[in-house]
């Protein structure tokens, strides 16, 4: 199967790595919410070439995930988080998670402190009915409505 096929599977995981799956986007969305906002910044931040930050740009203004903007007449224009974009915070702090239990051997390198209370942020999976928190071998997958429509 092609890359671009993936866009069409009745997954919503899959769909999302069409979007996601490479490491620019993600660092570029990290950058983001960093508050970096214009091409030389995100650029220099990330030391990525001319070319396929464009690519990666135009892509998350082509979901919705970031706006173009200009901050003022004549300013250079700037990507800004849409709400869409928001929603993408709690995957890269899951990354976080892991990686700080994964591959920080000497602790967390950064703490994403909570402003009221000075308390740390953690994504925490959990059941909309009962609020367990749930792992992997609480969930069993089954068909959904999106599946039935593909199957059309």
């Amino acid at each position: 199967m092609r890359y671009e096929e993936l866009a069409d599977e009745p997954c919503s995981i899959t769909r999302s790595l069409v979007v996601f799956g490479d490491r620019w986007t993600l660092l570029i969305l990290k950058a983001a919410f960093s508050g970096v906002r214009r091409f030389n910044g995100f650029q220099s931040y990330l030391g990525i070439s001319k070319g396929r930050l464009l690519d990666r740009l135009d892509r998350l203004v082509e979901h919705g995930i970031l706006e173009k903007r200009h901050a003022e007449v004549g300013a250079h224009e700037e990507y800004r988080l849409t709400a869409k974009g928001h929603d993408v915070y709690p995957i890269l702090m899951a990354f976080r998670d892991w990686g700080d239990a994964h591959m920080a051997p000497d602790g967390p390198p950064v703490y994403y402190r909570h402003r009221e209370c000075g308390g740390e942020g953690h994504v925490r999976l959990e059941c909309d009915r009962c609020g367990n928190e749930l792992t992997a071998r609480d969930v069993t997958p089954e068909a959904g409505p999106g599946m039935a429509a593909a199957a059309r």
